[in-house]
């Protein structure tokens, strides 16, 4: 990844924490072959526990819940779309609009068409969409405009020759009972034979997680299945920040990546197959849990914190 002319201050960060430094990146085919080769086994063993009328979608928010909180992971899904929530849904698909743009962009021209789009779609998030009070479309309008804007003003342009990639769907195998996926905000970077080139980007605003690496370890883990060359580097962009925490992917990372993802599947076939009691962790999840009105190690976590 090289600069364009000018770049602004913040601009130059970014590229900075990005671009590969030093040798070129290469993993060992036979690591590659060897992680594959033990996931696949894993997946394998799982998929004997789950019977032949079962399957499971291992995504990244699945293996932090049941990883956080077992009893959150198997509360029903309460989950109702916002201006808040829904801002960073359309704010990646007017980035993904920004990038192929012709002529000069103007973020609310790129949020306006993103809803657009996303109304066209007729299911999910464009059933909501259409329905949108005066008030609600204005208040989503002015937050995805801002991400948009802080997209632009703080990430380096990537023009057409950086192969760049926005809400590109990733999955491990093509087909099973258990299947690994999810969705890369941006990546950018074409893999040449066995040198990695790839980067992955996961876009957040808010204060920094470590959540926010595990999710990227998944990722990549994920990448590394499906292609058979991990990517070079992951990176979670914080927009408020206008910063980039970025990791070189090592095999030490794509280890502890799989050791994480089949630690939580194993949890899930646990407590959805074999029906095994789910313990309650009390953590950050516990501000916005459904369940901490009735739970009393929530409740008990949730007023310590309070108290400091």
């Amino acid at each position: 990844m090289s600069a364009p002319a000018v770049l602004s201050p913040s601009q130059q960060r970014t590229l900075d924490a990005l671009r590969r430094s030093g040798d070129p990146v290469v993993f060992d085919p036979a690591f590659v072959a060897e992680l594959t080769g033990e996931v696949s086994d894993a997946l394998d063993h799982f998929a004997e526990r789950l019977g032949d009328d079962a399957d499971l979608w291992v995504s990244k928010h699945a293996i932090q819940t049941v990883l956080d909180c077992e009893a959150r992971f198997l509360a029903a899904d309460d989950f109702e779309w916002s201006p808040a929530n829904a801002a960073g849904t359309v704010a990646h698909k007017a980035i993904e609009l920004l990038i192929w743009w012709r002529g000069e962009p103007v973020p609310a021209d790129l949020v306006d068409e993103a809803i657009a789009r996303l109304i066209d779609e007729e299911r999910g998030i464009g059933q909501w969409l259409g329905g949108l009070s005066s008030a609600d479309e204005a208040d989503l309008r002015g937050q995805g405009a801002t991400r948009v804007t802080q997209f632009m003003e703080h990430f380096p342009p990537l023009t057409a020759r950086f192969r760049p990639v926005t809400e590109a769907r990733i999955r491990f195998p093509v087909d099973g009972p258990i299947i690994l996926g999810g969705k890369v905000d941006l990546a950018f970077g074409t893999n040449h034979e066995n040198e990695s080139r790839k980067v992955i980007v996961d876009l957040k605003t808010g204060r920094t997680s470590p959540q926010h690496r595990q999710d990227l370890g998944f990722y990549a883990l994920v990448e590394t299945l499906r292609c058979g060359v991990p990517p070079r580097k992951v990176a979670t962009f914080y927009l408020d920040a206008a910063e980039a925490q970025a990791e070189d992917v090592t095999e030490a990372f794509l280890r502890s990546a799989a050791r994480r993802t089949l630690d939580g599947i194993h949890n899930m076939v646990d407590l959805e197959l074999e029906k095994r009691p789910a313990t309650r962790r009390p953590g950050a999840s516990c501000r916005w849990c459904p369940l901490s009105a009735d739970c009393s190690e929530g409740s008990a976590h949730l007023a310590a914190l309070a108290d400091t």
